[in-house]
């Protein structure tokens, strides 16, 4: 180069006529010509242009635009030092060089010589110099075809292909000729900019007119327009027509079908390419084997993979082939045919490790994975690059490996990637969902330049991390900094709305939406829907379900199904299930009928539960382990232990939720031996659920033997800091008359969950504690801990065992107004009993009257009659029993209280009449019964 150099200033010292000047220097600080708008059309006068077919170039290459137009002989000779050095500085351009070689040019007179000055403005466009190619392209007069075609190809070169297509409308409007090189152009200008409308067929047209499209290099250009732009099917159309296709012609249009989505139309060109007998090559296989990919075709990929062997491209000298085979094999889990195709290369680039790295990781081969990348950077020759952290490091967020997420964002920091826009991103994902949201806040607000996937990942990261208060905050922000939004924003915000409070602004963002035009997409409409049913807003739901305009699919169904079933609001649940089966042909997947069945459960509908069961049968969907799972839990649910059994049988692959689901069934159906037996059977290794479980049946059996075995085991399986299991213990030690283990087991918890929290006070009113209960409740409020349905149930019956009544009720008084709990059945219970207990009955009948749901509180009933039992209110106790005769006929328990009642206060006539009753209807009191821990065998 440095020899060069010296020839040109030599050439200038002896070429050198100060009368000439330097007017060309001008050119370095000129901009772009002027371009005309004109539009021009294919009816305009383009026919009489003078056409010379000479002027057109016919060839297979890909790269045409490289070809120039053949040129007459023209009659003034280049200065040979002149054409010569250009010549030479084209094959290692530089702006300094370029410089040099044009006032060499200048000084020798060598521009008026087309060919010299072709190739300098040609020089100028591979050195990014756009403008000075604009210049020398001004200063030349008497331009040819050939020469308009290289400024053309400048501007394409240099992406600005706005500019290309003024040069052609200038070149026309001056009345210059054109070739098909220049038609090529224009085709390759309007596919960069994606203009496939009128323009890109008026090209179209004029190539017909003019009769240059039966130049294969001119219509291969037109299918590659028509496939960049999205009109596939005139791409298609152009193929046909296509008499002589070469290899270009068969790759446009298979790259075309696969760029436009569809895979399997790529693969159907491929065969017919085989059956025409033309030869495919590294491109053919290439895309073919993606389609395979993407279409999970292993059968047709391995013929491929034997057809590139024979062929001679699987090897080493085509890389981009067995860089296909690697993600080919890996997206198809054979990672060990990756493996050897990775292995067997001799030449691999960065493409090739980055395809191996990602391959492992699909496979879930993480070690592997990250020990390849610390073999990636052994390599001389070859290092991590951009796609290389852009791979692992979104694995590392999905992974949660921290540790190592760290490491390569101090290899990013080193190798100075640390201003790229989408490794920032990443890293901020990563960071995000290993719930280190210091860092990722860090790094997005430092970072130098914010797109719009930035502040989708940081809004997202605060959503996934439940500080949606943020989330929101920072959507605001967004919009006032973002002009444009994609529907990831929308998905992004949406998580933050799970709440009733928050439903107003789910409802600003739902508006938002409309206005973006979001929901015309099923799946805007479905996140939408779900953060109504998050938040408790089902009448929006339902005004959305009816007014939108999409398609609702499958997952919109299951998306209100399971989302309604999960939020606990299952009577909508069977609703929208009965809609989905009148109007939509939408199939019942096993997410479908397990939600369903989750709701009959919860809703104690034994007939209609036993009715999808059929359903599944009938569907095949009972073979899934979800919905057998379901199943299991349901019929538990309904009492129905031997159903649950048969349902738990019928299943031949159980996982471990299998046996929880079957084991919880027994326990809440107070079979607690028939659960301890199939732990004992247990085929896995026992988690938090399966413990707790357990020890709820050992509190049931007072098993106290077996559950100190079982809490050794918490300790040997480091399940002991589990809040769950410590509040199952605590149940546990407390049902079997150890307060003081029941206590020592709380206070050794590091973390005191709710749950544990009323198991302690559960405990203290089981042993007649009431104030410590209280003590504990209130220790609870200061804690921070928030009081469930469960806290007051278990501190009103420590009250009414402890005949702590005015207290009580100041805390039933206050459940609703001071800690938004709800009262229920069971709280009413509680006070009717602690008020009955105390001899308030009068006061506990005002009570049971004046509740909203009086008319199904049988449970209520029945401990004021316990009540009159207990203080030998008779007429009291009669009424009371009328009541529950009425709404539970078949409970012998409440005519044997009534009949206790008669007998304790001497009245046997009618004690007498009332067990002719119950024998007359064959009516039995379920017995009492105790356990006593003398070991299990």
């Amino acid at each position: 180069m440095l020899g060069l150099i010296l020839a040109i200033k030599q050439s200038l010292l002896v070429n050198f006529r100060p009368s000439l000047g330097f007017g060309f220097v001008s050119h370095l600080h000129s901009s772009c010509i002027p371009l005309q708008l004109h539009e021009f059309s294919s009816t305009a006068s383009i026919a009489p242009l003078p056409i010379k077919r000479s002027h057109v170039v016919y060839s297979h290459a890909p790269q045409v635009l490289d070809e120039m137009s053949h040129r007459a002989q023209q009659e003034s000779t280049p200065s040979p030092d002149a054409f010569k050095i250009v010549q030479r500085v084209m094959e290692q351009p530089s702006p300094a060089n370029a410089a040099l070689a044009h006032a060499l040019a200048v000084k020798q007179g060598a521009l008026a010589h087309l060919r010299t000055a072709t190739s300098l403005l040609t020089v100028y466009s591979r050195c990014k110099e756009l403008a000075s190619s604009s210049a020398l392209f001004a200063e030349v007069v008497g331009r040819d075809v050939a020469f308009w075609n290289a400024m053309m190809s400048a501007c394409i070169d240099n992406n600005c292909c706005e500019a290309a297509v003024g040069v052609f409308k200038k070149m026309v409007v001056e009345g210059n000729e054109f070739d098909a090189i220049s038609l090529v152009a224009l085709v390759s200008a309007y596919s960069s900019l994606k203009a496939v409308g009128k323009k890109g067929q008026v090209v179209h047209g004029l190539s017909i007119k003019a009769g240059m499209l039966a130049y294969t290099v001119l219509s291969n250009a037109v299918i590659d327009m028509y496939a960049k732009c999205g009109a596939l099917s005139s791409s298609e159309c152009v193929f046909g027509e296509v008499e002589f296709k070469d290899l270009v012609t068969w790759n446009s249009i298979i790259s075309g079908c696969f760029y436009n989505s569809h895979p399997e139309r790529s693969l159907w060109y491929i065969k017919n390419m085989a059956s025409c007998e033309n030869r495919p090559d590294s491109i053919s296989f290439s895309c073919a084997l993606a389609a395979c990919t993407i279409l999970q075709e292993l059968d047709f990929g391995l013929a491929v993979h034997c057809w590139a062997t024979k062929l001679g491209y699987a090897v080493s000298s085509h890389v981009s082939v067995s860089n296909s085979l690697i993600s080919f094999y890996a997206q198809l889990r054979d990672i060990s045919a990756a493996e050897c195709v990775f292995g067997e290369m001799v030449i691999k680039n960065v493409v090739s490790w980055n395809a191996m790295i990602k391959g492992l990781f699909l496979n879930e081969q993480a070690v592997g994975a990250f020990r390849l990348v610390r073999d990636m950077q052994l390599v001389a020759s070859i290092q991590p690059d951009m796609a290389t952290v852009v791979t692992v490091v979104p694995y590392c967020a999905e992974l949660m490996l921290l540790g190592e997420g760290k490491a390569v964002h101090g290899f990013i920091i080193r190798k100075g990637m640390a201003s790229e826009t989408s490794v920032v991103n990443s890293l901020i994902n990563m960071y995000s969902k290993c719930s280190k949201l210091k860092e990722a806040w860090c790094l997005f607000l430092t970072m130098p330049k914010k797109d719009l996937v930035s502040w989708n990942t940081m809004i997202f990261g605060y959503a996934h991390n439940g500080q949606y208060w943020e989330a929101r905050a920072l959507f605001k922000k967004m919009l006032g900094c973002c002009s444009t939004f994609t529907l990831p924003t929308l998905l992004a915000v949406l998580p933050s709305c799970d709440c009733p409070d928050s439903v107003q602004f789910g409802r600003s963002i739902h508006g938002w939406s409309i206005k973006m035009g979001f929901l015309n997409q099923t799946f805007a409409v479905n996140s939408l829907m779900h953060m109504y049913i998050s938040c408790g807003a089902l009448s929006d739901v339902s005004a959305l379900f009816r007014s939108t305009s999409v398609k609702l699919d499958g997952t919109s169904w299951n998306t209100v199904i399971a989302g309604c079933s999960h939020e606990g609001h299952f009577r909508e649940a069977l609703n929208y299930f009965d809609l989905m089966r009148r109007r939509a042909q939408a199939y019942c997947s096993s997410v479908t009928f397990g939600s369903v069945v989750s709701a009959c459960g919860n809703l104690g509908l034994a007939i209609e539960g036993k009715v999808v069961h059929g359903l599944a049968l009938k569907t095949g969907a009972s073979s899934d382990t979800r919905v057998q799972n379901a199943l299991v839990t349901m019929y538990g649910r309904l009492g129905d232990s031997e159903s649950a059994t048969l349902a738990f049988n019928l299943g031949d692959d159980h996982n471990l939720c299998s046996w929880n689901c079957v084991i919880s069934a027994m326990s809440q159906n107070e079979d607690a031996k028939k659960a301890l037996t199939l732990f004992r059977s247990l085929e896995f290794e026992p988690n938090e659920i399966t413990i707790s479980t357990v020890l709820s049946a050992c509190a049931q059996l007072g098993a106290m033997s077996y559950g100190k075995q079982i809490h050794g085991h918490v300790f040997r399986s480091n399940l002991h800091k589990n809040p769950f299991i410590s509040a199952a213990l605590t149940d546990m030690y407390s049902n079997g008359g150890r307060l003081d283990m029941a206590e020592r087991v709380f206070l050794h918890s590091p973390e005191k969950s709710v749950a544990a929290w009323n198991s302690l006070i559960s405990a203290y009113g089981f042993h007649n504690f009431g104030s410590r209960a209280i003590e504990t409740f209130n220790d609870m409020i200061r804690s921070g801990g928030r009081p469930t349905s469960g806290s007051f149930t278990s501190l009103l019956s420590a009250c009414s065992h402890a005949g702590l009544v005015d207290e009580g009720l100041a805390y039933y008084e206050c459940m609703m107004s001071r800690f938004k709990v709800a009262p229920a059945a069971e709280h009413h219970v509680c006070v009717v009993d602690m008020l009955g207990r105390s001899g308030r009955i009068r006061e506990a009948r005002d009570f049971i009257e004046h509740l909203p749901s009086r008319g199904e509180a049988a449970g209520v009933w029945g401990a004021l009659l316990s009540a009159c039992s207990y203080h030998g209110d008779v007429e009291m106790g009669r009424e009371v029993a009328e009541i529950l005769f009425s709404m539970e006929p078949e409970n012998g328990s409440y005519y044997v209280a009534l009949c206790n009642i008669y007998v304790a206060a001497g009245k046997w006539e009618e004690a007498v009449e009332l067990r002719s009753v119950i024998h007359d209807k064959h009516l039995k009191k379920q017995p009492g019964y105790s356990f006593i821990d003398i070991g299990l065998r």
